[in-house]
């Protein structure tokens, strides 16, 4: 009993409940994010290079029970042929490259939000030896400078 009530205490803590939370949105994005790529980014991106499909583009390693060449990358899956899908990596490369991106400037946004701002400040720097010393401090404990008010 006691261990489903340590258990309990920590699956109900704040923590946990934002990583909960945390995660469930960041499958939802990851679902936006590969939408995104597949269906908006790289159609221009096929057409620019000459209307390639990147998605069924392959190189074909070893043919399945069907002799090849297969159309699309489905057909060689489903006759069980062994290919390197290099189509599909560079898609995933361009997914993360986006997410990447899109946390970086969240996180980013976030960090300026909790930056301390000069009217939260407890400190200040001597200008002389630059030591950070409180902000009632007339004179600074690492160089004894006088710092007035």
């Amino acid at each position: 009993m006691h261990v489903f009530k340590e258990f309990k205490e920590f699956a109900l803590k704040g923590n946990a409940i934002d990583l909960a939370v945390g995660i469930v949105i960041g499958a939802a994005f990851t679902a936006i994010v590969n939408s995104l790529v597949k269906d908006i980014i790289m159609p221009p991106i096929g057409l620019l290079l000459g209307r390639v499909d990147l998605i069924n583009r392959f190189a074909l390693l070893q043919s399945g029970t069907t002799p090849g060449p297969y159309e699309t990358l489905d057909a060689a899956t489903k006759a069980g042929a062994l290919t390197l899908n290099y189509g599909q990596f560079i898609n995933a490369i361009v997914s993360f490259v986006l997410i990447a991106g899109v946390v970086f400037l969240v996180v980013k946004a976030l960090n300026k939000l909790h930056r301390p701002g000069p009217e939260d400040a407890t400190t200040k720097e001597c200008p002389f030896c630059l030591t950070a010393v409180p902000l009632a401090a007339v004179k600074c404990s690492a160089c004894t400078s006088e710092l007035g008010k």
